[in-house]
């Protein structure tokens, strides 16, 4: 196990690189933590994994929050949670006051034009090692098959899938255990972390430590918003921020696309914060820097902010903005790790709690799929009027004629798969390279 130094640079550095979404940051924290690293085993990662995806909020933040708990219980959740976060926050900041200040920024729309084709090379990665590693029955590769094709045909809800797999392996699992993976987490074996395992022995799972915990992370979450409230009046647009997105981290079921068209109704036409140009480019700046993608809400706090300042000065009004913004999205996360995973833990055990997450982990990787080819989809090709919605339909067409291609990204998609799979080229150096050459790329 390592040290808690170790963990911090390892966390810090992460941080720092952690592009390309839930799916790209899951496959860079299994990567480095599981397969080269192995400060956790993979039952225990998959584990975790499948709890972070039951719960409302960032998921990869989320686990990254459990896995440092796990190695050096609360001060190492903190650690891994607020370092996986902290990197992009304070860039998104500065990016954000040179948006309200300057306008649009040409090199940042170039850095991830590069930087696209490093995202479907790492999503098609992560794909294809999870499903190697969690798809070992049949059933459980026809529940990722099945998850595919009901979000990318059928435009099911996220938080629908994962409740009807989480169904369909608890239930199963009762009848046939062995097809929904209960054979392969028989955690009646010895841990193969046996200081993980001493470290875990130190964790309680009272209900008297449950409440404790609930009660001060809840306290510590809220208390800034009550503060501002009783500062600057509740009718003030940080103090609606903070009540609007506290209520939005309870909500915020499926990841940040599944929480935008929300935020964006609200933000935009109900409380009129910031114009849907506005918002469409905060979510571009936030898909340019490392983190979470749900970045993007301190981008619509620090808009909405400055241009509704009240009696403090833009600047003043837009830096509280984006912090309770912030705030209130990741606060809560910590409280539901920390209350839950000493649970989540003593489960392992199990079976049909197995077998549900095992389920979960199935359709995870369909979501995943359904993730990389919609990504490819808008960034090789060039047709406007070919969407992932309407590719079904003429699927031969695509393949007996030629359609529009950004050979460019097509190339370097290939080429950074080819890097991550046959070479021992690390993700992180394949981002900032491939983001570089599509500066070059762009003033050429």
């Amino acid at each position: 196990m390592p040290t808690f130094r170790e963990a911090l640079h390892f966390w810090l550095k992460l941080g720092l690189v952690s592009f390309g979404g839930p799916s790209g940051q899951i496959a860079l924290m299994h990567g480095e933590l599981v397969e080269k690293r192995k400060w956790i085993d993979e039952e225990r990662f998959l584990h975790a994994l499948n709890y972070c995806m039951l719960l409302p909020g960032p998921e990869a933040q989320q686990l990254a929050t459990y896995i440092g708990w796990l190695l050096h219980g609360t001060r190492g959740g903190l650690a891994a949670g607020i370092l996986f976060v902290l990197p992009a926050a304070l860039l998104l900041l500065i990016l954000s006051w040179v948006y309200v200040v300057f306008g649009e920024i040409d090199w940042i729309a170039a850095f991830f034009y590069g930087l696209k084709p490093a995202v479907i090379a790492i999503v098609a990665v992560a794909v294809l090692r999870l499903g190697h590693r969690a798809l070992k029955t049949s059933t459980l590769w026809s529940l990722a098959g099945l998850s595919f094709v009901a979000i990318f045909f059928f435009k099911l809800p996220f938080p629908l899938i994962i409740l009807g797999a989480a169904l369909i392996g608890w239930i199963g699992g009762k009848r046939f255990p062995t097809q929904f993976g209960a054979s392969l987490h028989d955690t009646s074996l010895p841990d193969n972390n046996a200081p993980l395992a001493a470290n875990l022995s130190r964790f309680s799972g009272g209900w008297r430590r449950t409440l404790h915990t609930v009660s001060i992370g809840t306290l510590i979450w809220l208390a800034p918003v009550f503060l501002l409230a009783l500062w600057l009046g509740q009718t003030h647009s940080i103090v609606r921020e903070s009540l609007f997105f506290s209520k939005t981290a309870l909500i915020t079921f499926g990841g940040a696309y599944a929480v935008l068209p929300y935020v964006a109704q609200h933000a935009v036409e109900q409380f009129h914060w910031l114009t849907p140009p506005q918002m469409l480019d905060g979510l571009a700046l936030a898909e340019t820097t490392p983190g979470p993608l749900i970045m993007v809400l301190q981008f619509v706090g620090f808009v909405g902010a400055w241009q509704n300042p009240g009696t403090l000065s833009p600047l003043t009004a837009a830096l509280l903005g984006a912090g309770i913004t912030t705030w209130a999205t990741f606060a809560p996360s910590f409280v539901f790790i920390f209350a839950g995973a000493p649970y989540i833990e003593k489960l392992r055990g199990v079976t049909a709690l197995t077998t549900a997450l095992s389920a979960i982990t199935a359709v995870v990787v369909g979501v995943i799929l359904n993730l990389a080819v919609w990504f490819a989809w808008h960034t090789i090709f060039t047709d406007p009027t070919i969407t992932p919605a309407t590719a079904h339909d003429s699927a031969c067409c695509i393949v007996l004629f030629p359609f529009p291609v950004d050979t460019f990204a097509l190339l370097l998609s290939i080429i950074g798969f080819i890097l991550l799979r046959k070479t021992k080229l690390e993700v992180f150096y394949l981002v900032p390279i491939f983001g570089s050459i599509g500066v070059l790329y762009s003033l050429l």
